[in-house]
C-alpha cells in the first residue's frame, strides 16, 4: 500500500511544460520574497517582515524543486546521508528565524538566523553539483592559510 502511494505522489498528471513553468514562478516568488524581505528590514519594525518574507523566499525556491522532482523524490533527496547536516541545520534556521523575530523579539538573533539561513541554503544547493562543495572548501581553507 505505502508503495501504491509513493508511486502516486511521485507521478506527475502535469506536462513537463507545466511543471518547468510552475517551476520558474516558484523560484521567481522565492527571489522576490527574498529580495522583498530585505528592502522591508529597513523599515521600522521591520524585522518582523523580513524574517518572515526571507523564511517565505526559501521555502518558496526550495518547494519550486518539487514541481521538478516530485514531493517524495525531494524529501528522499533532501535526507540523504550527504546532504541531511544541511538540510536539518537549513529547516531549524527557517523554523528559528521565525521565532526570533515573532515571539523571542531577538533581532540579532532573527539576523543571525537569516544568515544561517542563507548559508545552509548554499550548502544544501552545492551538494546537488558535483565536487562543487570539495571546491568551495579547498578554496576557503586556501584564502584561510
Amino acid at each position: 500500500m505505502l508503495r501504491l502511494n509513493t508511486e502516486v505522489l511521485d507521478a506527475s498528471s502535469l506536462s513537463f511544460n507545466t511543471r518547468l513553468k510552475w517551476f520558474v514562478i516558484c523560484f521567481v516568488a522565492g527571489i522576490f520574497f527574498s529580495i522583498l524581505g530585505t528592502g522591508l528590514l529597513w523599515l521600522p519594525g521591520g524585522i518582523k517582515l523580513f524574517a518572515v518574507f526571507y523564511t517565505l523566499g526559501n521555502l518558496a525556491a526550495l518547494a519550486s524543486t518539487c514541481f521538478l522532482m516530485g514531493p517524495i523524490k525531494q524529501l528522499k533527496k533532501m535526507f540523504e546521508t550527504t546532504r541531511l547536516l544541511a538540510t536539518v541545520v537549513m529547516l531549524l534556521c527557517l523554523v528559528f528565524t521565525l521565532c526570533a523575530a515573532l515571539w523571542w523579539h531577538k533581532k540579532g538573533l532573527a539576523l543571525l538566523f537569516c544568515i544561517l539561513q542563507f548559508m545552509s541554503m548554499t550548502w544544501y544547493s552545492l551538494s546537488y553539483i558535483p565536487y562543487a562543495r570539495d571546491a568551495v572548501l579547498k578554496c576557503c581553507s586556501s584564502i584561510l592559510s
